[in-house]
């Protein structure tokens, strides 16, 4: 089947690739001329596990095209799916311009019956709108052209996104026709044929749903960060808590981890446009709010139990941060808790030296160098270090030399802010360790003493 991608974002570009290796014929299109010369010649604009891979391979086998042309790409498509940006607008909620921009190019390119996908994310009420501008400029052309807007959210998580999409959990698709609902499932049939569940609900619940799933797992987070700060004050163990509660069929296991808080291009905005949204329809969001609250809160932790340790004035101190990324696997910085750490830290006087595998451009371009030095090995960046503070939980830290870690630092001090050292050890080894949440229990000498 022939497809239409508009946006050579992260969303974008994962799901062009990603049909295109279903054996579709996708054309991915993108106003910024620089980006398509780039991806036309193999270079990738961000960073994803194997995502360089799979477009060169389906742009080789000329499955996958780039274009800047919305009418290029339109001619000969069935689907069109509008894959660009909804950055939150300064009240929070989902800013459609792009969204309704493409609808509009969309509506004055059309030729022939097609299927509009909303896979950006969107506010629910955003496919009527979609369609409303569509059929206006489709009346402006005096054309008698028919065309029907699905909803189809992504559930795609930055550093496993081509698994999430080849392997998904669901497939969402929103419809308000037969039609539509049977050539989406045709659409999809490989995965289908593989076992993969395809749910067809209706357009508005399908807009809902992404939000409602990252709202959900936001909160799983934030709750799990709050009871670490209980944990804090009783003396108990956010670890023992985690896996005591995971066990239970009815929570589960996943999203349980208490750290410095969530960040990236999802959870954050999506979390604020729900907020609004309820607000708008005169819902009190509540729980939602208090999500917010406590996640924005958890950001400053490590620098709350740097400060306890320190002292509030940290002028000529040096401090090494390991991890920049929002999370493991991606060069995404948007909503990263680093910025927040080292941004606090550096208007207290302190000095940084940090390191992240793939994120320290994105950092420079963000961050800057005043107060920073970047560095390309892990442990240069403990040298002269009062302290390490781990940010992001890279596999690479999870086991280091300890001994280079003591000698390097000028004092064996670490504030873990993702949880990935057993206590006991960093005890053992003679690190004065910080955590969220813990109290020093180490769950594999418990374990072994059962």
């Amino acid at each position: 089947m022939n497809i239409c991608v508009i946006g050579t974002g992260y969303v974008g570009l994962v799901t062009g690739a990603c049909f295109a290796e279903l054996g579709h014929n996708v054309w991915c299109v993108d106003i910024d001329e620089e980006k398509v010369e780039a991806l036309n010649k193999g270079i990738i604009p961000i960073y994803e596990p194997d995502l360089d891979k799979l477009v060169k391979t389906n742009f080789v086998a000329g499955r996958l095209s780039f274009t800047t042309s919305i009418s290029e790409a339109l001619t000969d498509s069935l689907f069109v799916f509008i894959a660009v940006a909804t950055p939150p607008g300064e009240d929070g909620s989902a800013d459609l311009s792009q969204v309704l921009g493409v609808a509009r190019e969309i509506g004055k390119s059309m030729n022939e019956y097609k299927i509009i996908v909303d896979k950006s994310t969107v506010p629910v009420g955003t496919a009527k709108r979609v369609k409303e501008i569509i059929k206006e400029v489709i009346v402006e052309r005096s054309a008698d052209l028919e065309f029907d807007v699905v909803s189809n959210p992504e559930f795609l998580k930055e550093g496993a996104a081509i698994e999430d999409f080849m392997h998904p959990d669901r497939i969402v698709v929103g419809v308000d026709n037969q039609k539509s609902a049977e050539l989406m499932r045709e659409l999809y049939q490989p995965l289908i044929q593989k076992g993969y569940q395809l749910i067809t609900i209706d357009v508005l619940s399908a807009e809902m749903t992404k939000y409602a799933a990252n709202a959900m797992l936001a909160t799983r987070i934030s709750f799990m960060n709050e009871i670490a700060r209980i944990c804090d004050a009783a003396g108990a163990d956010v670890e023992m808590v985690r896996r005591g509660i995971g066990s239970d069929t009815r929570i589960g296991p996943k999203f349980l981890q208490a750290g410095i808080g969530y960040g990236g291009s999802c959870f954050p905005k999506d979390v604020k446009a729900l907020i609004q949204t309820a607000a708008e329809l005169g819902v009190e969001p509540k729980i939602l709010e208090a999500v917010e609250t406590v996640n924005n809160k958890q950001k400053t932790r490590l620098v709350e139990m740097i400060t306890d340790r320190f002292g509030k004035n940290l002028a000529g101190l040096v401090f090494a941060v390991w991890g920049l990324a929002f999370k493991p696997c991606t060069d995404d910085m948007r909503e990263a808790p680093s910025i927040e750490i080292i941004n606090n830290l550096r208007n207290r006087g302190a000095y940084i030296q940090v390191h992240d595998p793939v994120a320290m451009s994105t950092a420079k371009a963000l961050l800057g160098d005043e107060s920073i030095i970047y560095l390309n090995d892990k442990y240069d960046a403990l040298q002269n270090a009062v302290a390490l503070l781990v940010v992001t939980e890279w596999g690479e830290y999870r086991e280091p030399d300890y001994e280079t870690l003591r000698n390097k630092l000028n004092d064996p001090i670490v504030f873990d802010g993702r949880n990935i050292y057993d206590p006991m050890t960093m005890k053992q080894q003679s690190f004065e360790y910080y955590a969220i949440g813990r109290n020093g229990t180490s769950i594999q000498e418990m374990e072994e003493s059962n």
